[in-house]
């Protein structure tokens, strides 16, 4: 795979500049899952994270498995409707794999607004026929214009309940852009009955590590700001959201189910808060 920045072809058939000169988060967090979908300057970034935080990996796999163990529990109870926000690189099993396991008739819209995502979309519209999903490209600091982008698709019924999903997302919203108005504004649409996921880095278990790492990224050109548990829980707490047991853990603390992400790890090697919570 070339490393020169070129444009491809996005589904418009449009030329797409990827910026492959440059390392991306979502490339490198393909790459700490092990994917193939990044370059050397993300590969080079990534080493650099590793040199820091060797658990960068099983952080990973950590988020990546709550995810799945969310979307199942959620589609258990009934939900049938799916908004995944920042979706990044498909990784299967995708979210809409998980849901639809569950219930065929689940309907997913991913959003993204990194034209490397568009590139690969068609493996997150590959749902079954019960089923429908999207993809749209929106930016998650603009709620209003992710909403405009998901009623056009028409795939979801906004008047029943959504489950809205924000899984290793909000990290990357530093305080200046105001991340808990946004997620309010997300939510506002929403009917009673929705039900936020949400996932999001720490610095509680290892503070110098975390700031490394967050040079790291920054320098790179992404901000990124980890939060501590209060900091993660208030994502919730201001909107009166009903937090489903046991609330705002560690992600792999969260209804942790046999096989599912790394082995026994410990506070510092998971350095990821997780919860669901439902809208009254």
């Amino acid at each position: 795979m070339g490393e020169q920045s070129v444009p491809e072809q996005g589904q418009d058939g449009a030329n797409t500049d990827l910026g492959q000169d440059r390392a991306h988060s979502a490339r490198m967090y393909d790459y700490y899952l092990g994917g193939k979908t990044n370059y050397a300057v993300d590969r080079e970034a990534a080493q650099q994270v590793i040199r820091v935080f060797p658990a960068i990996e099983s952080v990973a796999r950590v988020n990546r498995a709550y995810m799945h163990r969310a979307v199942r529990y959620l589609a258990q109870q009934g939900v049938r409707q799916f908004v995944d926000v920042g979706t990044g690189i498909p990784t299967a099993p995708n979210l809409h794999d998980v849901a639809q396991e569950v219930a065929p008739e689940c309907r997913v819209v991913y959003v993204d607004n990194d034209p490397i995502v568009l590139v690969y979309a068609d493996e997150l519209l590959d749902g079954s026929p019960q089923g429908q999903t999207g993809y749209v490209q929106a930016d998650a600091t603009e709620p209003e214009e992710v909403w405009a982008a998901v009623k056009e698709q028409g795939i979801l019924d906004l008047d029943r309940p959504v489950a809205l999903s924000l899984h290793a997302l909000l990290h990357f919203v530093i305080d200046a852009q105001e991340p808990y108005d946004i997620v309010r504004r997300l939510l506002a649409p929403l009917p009673s009955g929705s039900y936020l996921s949400l996932s999001h880095c720490t610095g509680d278990f290892d503070p110098a590590a975390w700031q490394a790492i967050t040079d790291t990224y920054t320098q790179r050109g992404t901000p990124v700001q980890v939060r501590n548990q209060p900091e993660v829980q208030r994502f919730f707490d201001q909107y009166g959201l009903e937090l489903v047991e046991p609330g705002v853990v560690l992600a792999h603390q969260w209804r942790p189910e046999a096989g599912s992400g790394p082995g026994v790890l410990i506070e510092r090697q998971v350095s990821l808060y997780a919860g669901v919570a439902c809208k009254p």
